[in-house]
């Protein structure tokens, strides 16, 4: 067996997906839809979209069988989403790729496989759209463009959800998105009584940074602190770009917490800045509020609060500046 190897571009690969929110959530009639019309298209037992995380391959619809997710490193989509193309096994059993996998020499009995990766728009692929069978068989140029057809009524609808809650520059949640996100973790925070923290982060300089080295650099600088951010903060933490240079995050940290992640945070982005050599360093402002349980919480009320304290900072800084 062949585990499938991992993108060059990995990492945004799984920012992308992570981005959507999509994994681990309930099933939606228009992704089960396509399934369904798949499998009657093609005639086959099984019909999946899947989405293919870390360390898993997760399905958001299945059709002929009731696993919700198998471990990456036996699965079929791995080896898909790594071409833009289709991929076919015409029969599992003489690939030497699939021939003693788990997959195929027990449940659910791979033989054919037919899977057509998921694109987004920044060209990365999240997972795909397949068939499954428990015979062998091909697929014909048409039968192989009409699963691709349905794939790209996936990729519009997956592109829906990433348009209305997902900044394209970073991947990081909109502020839509951000506002949705986090008014969901905050109503989750106060059924477990659990404290909620917002930390505000607005770019130094950034300006300058555009001015001198143009907006694409600019973009590039965009696109590496979301990078520090993700690489600080936990996937349950929401994470956004408001606009600009601004970038927010909610997480269930209490207030006695909260320096200890800065720090962090500072010798992450220190750590950057240290090996980046883009002429320039990443420097941030920052400023946080917190709620803590049993009080009364309000998004709106804790970004006033977090911005207040974080442009509180930026002016000391600059006065600081003015003295040195």
């Amino acid at each position: 067996m062949k585990s499938p190897e991992m993108p060059p571009t990995e990492q945004m690969r799984l920012n992308t997906l992570h981005a959507l929110k999509i994994l681990d959530t309930p099933p939606e009639q228009r992704f089960d839809r396509l399934t369904r019309l798949a499998k009657w298209v093609f005639d086959v037992p099984i019909a999946v979209l899947s989405l293919v995380d870390k360390d898993r391959q997760w399905f958001k619809s299945i059709q002929g069988l009731d696993a919700t997710e198998t471990p990456r490193d036996i699965s079929f989509c791995g080896h898909a989403i790594l071409s833009k193309d289709i991929f076919v096994v015409p029969d599992a059993l003489l690939d030497e790729r699939f021939a003693d996998n788990p997959l195929v020499t027990s449940s659910p009995n791979i033989r054919f496989y037919a899977g057509v990766p998921l694109v987004m728009p920044n060209g990365e692929a999240i997972g795909t759209l397949c068939l499954i069978d428990t015979k062998p068989r091909d697929l014909n140029i048409d039968d192989q463009q009409r699963l691709v057809d349905l794939a790209k009524i996936a990729e519009q609808e997956l592109y829906v959800l990433q348009l209305g809650a997902v900044d394209e520059l970073t991947m990081l949640a909109n502020r839509r998105g951000f506002i949705d996100q986090s008014m969901r973790l905050i109503g989750l925070s106060r059924r477990h009584y659990k404290p909620v923290t917002l930390i505000y982060f607005d770019l130094d300089c950034f300006k300058e940074i555009n001015d001198q080295f143009g907006h694409a650099e600019g973009d590039y600088a965009l696109r590496a602190f979301a990078c520090v951010l993700r690489e600080v903060f936990r996937d349950s933490d929401v994470i956004g770009r408001l606009g600009g240079d601004e970038f927010a995050v909610v997480s269930e940290l209490n207030g006695q917490d909260v320096p200890v992640v800065l720090e962090r945070f500072e010798d992450t982005l220190t750590t950057y800045n240290g090996h980046a050599n883009r002429g320039y360093k990443l420097a941030c402002s920052s400023g946080a509020a917190s709620y803590e349980v049993g009080e009364e919480m309000n998004l709106e009320h804790l970004l006033e609060r977090a911005d207040g304290c974080m442009y509180k900072q930026k002016n000391n800084r600059r006065a600081q500046s003015i003295v040195n």
